[in-house]
């Protein structure tokens, strides 16, 4: 069964972001969306390394709206930052000690860091025990560590990693 269908909760939500694109729910771009959602995890399935495994999904879900919330918030911070005074910037950056050990769960932390606009996550240490992330303005980085951690690494290692 998984040969047939590897990985069963991204095949609709590729289908999702098909529709999502296309602007459209005609059942053609449905049906196009599902086919998607289907070939394209039977196509890559050798390049997962590791089979994935969501420990508690209503933290997934709990996640994924705390992140696009902080999307949201952190592009209407930015446009204040640099229609302001962008003299004013202070960036910085912090290395971000890490308590995740899956490649999965660091990939989508890292991840999450750069979508968030005002902070890239820069660099993985060869030991993947820290994060080297850079913040467009921030007067504090122990703050900044802290809330990533909170809000970000805390609900990814209840997720993936047995905590």
């Amino acid at each position: 069964m998984t040969r047939l269908l590897p990985h069963p909760l991204l095949t609709p939500i590729l289908a999702v972001i098909w529709l999502l694109l296309n602007n459209s729910i005609n059942p053609g771009q449905i049906v196009l969306g599902l086919i998607f959602g289907w070939i394209i995890p039977v196509l890559t399935i050798q390049f997962w390394p590791e089979a994935v495994s969501i420990r508690k999904p209503f933290v997934l879900i709990r996640y994924t709206a705390i992140l696009l919330f902080d999307i949201i918030m952190a592009n209407f911070t930015v446009a204040r930052l640099i229609l302001g005074n962008p003299d004013k910037l202070q960036p910085v950056f912090i290395q971000l000690p890490l308590d995740l050990t899956s490649d999965l769960a660091i990939s989508l932390l890292a991840n999450s860091i750069t979508l968030t606009p005002g902070t890239l996550s820069a660099q993985l240490s060869e030991d993947r025990r820290y994060l080297l992330v850079h913040a467009l303005n921030e007067t504090n980085p122990e703050t900044l560590a802290a809330t990533i951690k909170q809000r970000y690494e805390r609900p990814l290692k209840e997720i993936f990693e047995s905590c």
